[in-house]
């Protein structure tokens, strides 16, 4: 996977973040959450130039696995990748993963989730309708240009990394 520029998206909760970071494990190739470009530790974000500044600079470097949706720079991302995986799951079991993480601290995101936002939690409940469209389109534009792989369960997932494991 030298060379290999992987953008990882689809719901929170969905299992992005772990899955990132076993494939980085697996490949040595530097992982950029887009939570940590975006959040400051103390819950403030960054504005939106410097934000797209980061993620810039990022693209530039010849390999990268980038984990995130943040559909205004999706199309980008897509240009600028190689690969993409895409987890679609059900919605009830992304609120569940999501709610099972408070309280964990987590490398993708700059502080421990004490609760359950009710504007995330809303966030992912209107995912399916608010962003899935977009990721579709964009999958439809690029799956010939790209290598598109789709998770339907975190099963899925681990069952690739697997089969990457065992072709090293």
């Amino acid at each position: 996977m030298v060379g290999s520029k992987i953008i990882i998206i689809g719901c929170p909760g969905a299992g992005k973040s772990t899955f990132a970071r076993k494939l980085r494990d697996q490949t040595g190739l530097p992982l950029y959450y887009l939570d940590m470009l975006f959040h400051n530790p103390d819950r403030t974000t960054v504005s939106r130039e410097e934000f797209d500044a980061r993620l810039h600079e990022i693209l530039k470097q010849d390999a990268w696995i980038i984990d995130g949706n943040y559909q205004r720079t999706l199309p980008l991302r897509f240009e600028a990748c190689t690969d993409v995986f895409f987890f679609d799951l059900p919605v009830e079991q992304c609120l569940e993963n999501a709610a099972a993480r408070i309280g964990q601290a987590r490398e993708d995101l700059p502080w421990v989730e004490l609760e359950f936002d009710e504007d995330f939690r809303q966030y992912i409940l209107d995912f399916p309708r608010d962003q899935l469209p977009k990721i579709r389109k964009l999958i439809e534009q690029y799956h010939e240009a790209r290598t598109i792989t789709v998770f339907r369960s975190r099963d899925e997932a681990d069952a690739w990394l697997t089969r990457l494991r065992r072709s090293i």
